[in-house]
């Protein structure tokens, strides 16, 4: 239960700065911290997205009354939090997954145009945009934008799949989902040309700084779109790239996508290995039948240095989490972003 004292909280970025700040009884951290000018990511303020997460490592800290969080039984246990939905009980200490620059790329609203829309599965569409003038924007490979659905008052969040290097071009893989408003507009309406609402980047989930730490990658359906962003960026960097491993699974063959840039990314990477896999037969060759998770440490432990970065459903995640701690990854080198229908 949250106190009824003011208590002193320390947010840590990852480069090493850190700030001192008070939280009122009642009030969020993120809230404080904005207040206080601090440069905090954050995008809902209602914990239902995961901009604004931290991990506790210090001292009290709970969901305010009234407020849910979206995180995962297991990221509550590994101290993770929302600040947004987040009061202080005693005198905390927070650790950004992020340094003390990220946040001084704020989200814009503008607008962005249509260049292309191509279904490449059966319930995947491919959707290129160009930002506008007015719209321009700095992101980092695993952040997200939120688009403003044509003739409706909804917005729906979508992984950027390409490169900071690419723009003002975007490219978004986009799940088609029966009945859903952005589905519809896709399948129905979208045209090379129109003009879209958009705002972002958002999200703290993205490629973390240079390291020679080997990587994994756990992606289940269009969870590959920041995974993509990813490789590409770690490809380009200069210097010995580290070994990734990347485990990509659907549902069924027909939601199987990208197998053409996957295996173009194997051949200019070869520190990179992927695994795909299809949760029921029959599989095309070269993919194995069961989950994208079992696919991992096949071969025994990790390194424990491992940097983890998990993206799909929520269910995958807390199957991810899991199964990357007893394979002996640290908790606090494991990465997620869960994708959750609207």
């Amino acid at each position: 239960m949250t106190g009824t004292a003011q208590h002193r909280v320390t947010l840590a970025f990852s480069d090493g700065v850190e700030h001192e700040l008070t939280v009122d009884p009642g009030g969020s951290v993120l809230e404080a911290g904005l207040a206080a000018g601090l440069p905090l990511l954050h995008q809902c303020r209602s914990g239902s997205c995961s901009s604004c997460l931290a991990t506790l490592v210090e001292g009290e800290a709970a969901t305010l009354p009234g407020c849910s969080s979206s995180l995962l039984a297991s990221e509550r246990a590994a101290g993770q939090r929302l600040l947004c939905v987040t009061g202080a009980d005693s005198a905390c200490r927070f650790a950004l997954p992020y340094d003390s620059k990220v946040g001084e790329n704020r989200a814009v609203e503008g607008h962005a145009f249509v260049n292309a829309v191509e279904r490449v599965a059966a319930d995947v569409m491919r959707l290129e945009l160009e930002l506008a003038e007015d719209c321009w924007f700095e992101f980092r490979p695993g952040q997200f934008i939120q688009i403003k659905v044509p003739g409706t008052d909804q917005t729906r969040s979508y992984s950027i799949a390409s490169t900071p290097a690419e723009l003002p071009k975007i490219e978004l893989l986009i799940r088609l989902l029966p009945g859903g408003v952005m589905s519809e507009w896709l399948l129905g309406q979208a045209a090379v040309d129109t003009v879209l609402e958009i705002s972002g980047p958002y999200g703290a989930f993205f490629l973390q700084e240079a390291s020679k730490a080997p990587v994994v990658m756990i992606a289940g359906g269009t969870g590959l779109a920041p995974m993509m962003a990813m490789i590409d960026v770690i490809r380009a960097r200069p210097g010995r790239k580290p070994p990734i491993q990347l485990s990509f699974g659907c549902q069924n063959a027909e939601g199987l996508f990208h197998g053409e840039a996957i295996a173009l990314r194997s051949m200019w990477l070869p520190s990179l290995t992927v695994t795909t896999s299809v949760d029921c037969g029959p599989a095309p060759d070269g993919v194995r039948i069961g989950n994208p998770v079992e696919a991992v440490g096949a071969d025994g432990p990790l390194d424990p240095e491992t940097v983890a970065y998990l993206c799909g459903p929520p269910g995958m995640i807390e199957a991810a989490r899991s199964r990357l701690q007893a394979l002996g990854v640290a908790p606090g080198n494991i990465h997620a972003e869960q994708f959750v229908a609207s």
